[in-house]
């Protein structure tokens, strides 16, 4: 969307969205629909790009692994996250400088109000190798700070109920002159008296008491995409904490737990299964049963079979979070010997190994069964 390389620095990114900001601006194409959407997912790119640990699960996922797509749970995305074109000047209006004002409101001067910022949530989802194969849609109740619903979270007690800032006239930000080893040089900070908003409460809310929030809980229904891992991380936007007075929504975090299979272990895409047969299968061959993510199968096991072979079903194991093909199920196998024989069994056994086939052993190279795994993934 901004047009960069991937190994862009911070400076390029900034100077690619504004570029792309002030190409599909509303100021500049009013009533332009499509040049809206751009605006957003030009934000939305910055959004990823200029936050370092949204960048390295996008260098490392790609779109899957931020679900940008504002459908069924809006990751990442904000037009489906909760915000609004005034959310995105109030986030990254600085970038504009004095180039462009608020949406549909003009010019302001140079000067940007930040709004308050509602704080993160982070969650933990636990998912089936089953869920994580096919994608799954997970439905949480989430306790959190919402916008108080007497007020509308502007924490006032009805519209009358401001005034203008004295200490920044409105403007939100507050201006100093510093003498420095370069000069006099003017910075400009968040004004300390109204936090920015421009304007005091002059009569409070009586249910959140002028904070515009209250505690209350949202049912948030997430679509997780197939092929997720433990500690991956998506992000819903919006769907945190409300903020105070109105602001931006925080997030939603969700972090991925997988919950241990007894019989298959996860290792990248592919599934890792210890298979224990008898002495008997081992050496006259037959099928065998073993698990897989949705049920069972059925294998052949060939005559002769020595512990540490390792059998392949291809195309069995965890689906690429990129969408990119399917790992394999790794049947590792494992012969049984019995520790206690009756008599009868071990007279049988003391005749067998009188045979020639029985009197020597065969030489197997890497018999070791870490020897025999290591050399099969080379």
């Amino acid at each position: 969307m901004l047009g960069v390389e991937r190994n862009a620095n911070a400076d390029e990114i900034k100077k690619a969205y504004r570029k792309a900001a002030i190409k599909y601006h509303p100021d500049k194409n009013p009533g332009d629909k499509e040049a809206e959407e751009k605006f957003k997912e030009a934000a939305e790119a910055y959004d990823v790009l200029s936050n370092p640990e949204k960048r390295a699960r996008y260098d490392q996922f790609g779109h899957a692994g931020m679900n940008g797509s504002a459908a069924g749970g809006g990751f990442g995305g904000f037009s489906g996250g909760g915000f609004s074109m005034e959310d995105i000047f109030s986030q990254f209006g600085d970038i504009f400088g004095g180039h462009f004002g608020g949406f549909g409101g003009g010019s302001r001067g140079g000067t940007q109000r930040r709004g308050n910022r509602g704080s993160d949530i982070r969650v933990k989802v636990k998912l089936t190798l089953a869920e994580i194969s096919n994608g799954t849609t997970k439905k949480l109740k989430v306790n959190k700070y919402i916008a108080c619903d007497k007020c509308g979270g502007t924490g006032a007690k009805d519209s009358s109920s401001y005034s203008t800032c004295q200490t920044c006239n409105g403007t939100g930000v507050v201006s100093r002159i510093e003498n420095t080893f370069f000069g006099r040089m003017q910075t400009q900070s968040v004004c300390p008296a109204c936090g920015g908003e421009g304007r005091i409460i002059t009569a409070k809310c009586d249910k959140c008491g002028g904070e515009g929030i209250v505690k209350g809980s949202e049912i948030i229904e997430i679509n997780i995409p197939a092929g997720v891992g433990e500690g991956m991380a998506l992000t819903v936007s919006g769907k945190g904490n409300a903020a105070r007075h109105g602001g931006v929504n925080g997030d939603l975090i969700v972090v991925i737990e997988e919950e241990r299979d007894p019989q298959l272990v996860r290792d990248g895409d592919d599934l890792i299964h210890n298979l224990n047969i008898t002495v008997t299968t081992a050496i006259l061959g037959g099928e065998v049963e073993v698990p897989t993510i949705d049920g069972k199968a059925r294998i052949k096991i060939a005559p002769g079979t020595h512990a540490g072979k390792v059998l392949r079903l291809r195309g069995k194991g965890l689906p690429s979070v990129n969408g990119y093909g399917r790992g394999d199920i790794l049947i590792v196998v494992d012969i049984t010997i019995p520790t206690s024989l009756t008599s009868e069994e071990k007279r049988l056994v003391e005749q067998l190994s009188t045979k020639p086939n029985f009197q020597r052993a065969e030489k197997v190279e890497n018999q070791n069964i870490f020897e025999r795994m290591k050399n099969f993934f080379r």
